[in-house]
């Protein structure tokens, strides 16, 4: 049975971790959200995120899109690649209803497999 879990292992945790996904990412992008990508040794994919207060002032925004980033990753875990995941927030994510970001959130996650699947390949 596969467990749907977001337990502590699958969080990126310290700005080491971070750091080494901002310093050569593959990037998949649409204008309200890019999530970088970086391969890691783990067995298991990792996610972090960067909502800053610039984009969205109150700290219920922030939320909201903080845990509707991680219940996409929770549910689609075990299709991803294992590489550690960093969703960076930009300008006009708040105007984004749930069900739009985590359609867009889907699509990003599937452009990430085919970048994944492709990089073995070729």
């Amino acid at each position: 049975m596969i467990k749907l879990n977001f337990s502590r292992e699958l969080r990126l945790l310290t700005p080491v971790h971070f750091e080494y996904v901002f310093e050569q990412p593959s990037r998949a992008s649409t204008p309200e959200i890019t999530i970088l990508a970086r391969p890691n040794q783990l067995g298991h994919p990792r996610l972090g995120l960067t909502v800053a207060k610039k984009h969205l002032k109150r700290a219920h925004d922030r939320n909201r899109i903080k845990r509707l980033c991680r219940e996409s990753f929770r549910l689609a875990q075990h299709k991803l690649p294992h590489y550690d995941f960093v969703i960076v927030a930009k300008q006009g994510i708040g105007k984004l209803e749930n069900n739009a970001l985590t359609q867009t959130l889907d699509k990003l996650w599937q452009r990430h497999i085919r970048l994944a699947q492709k990089s073995l390949s070729g």
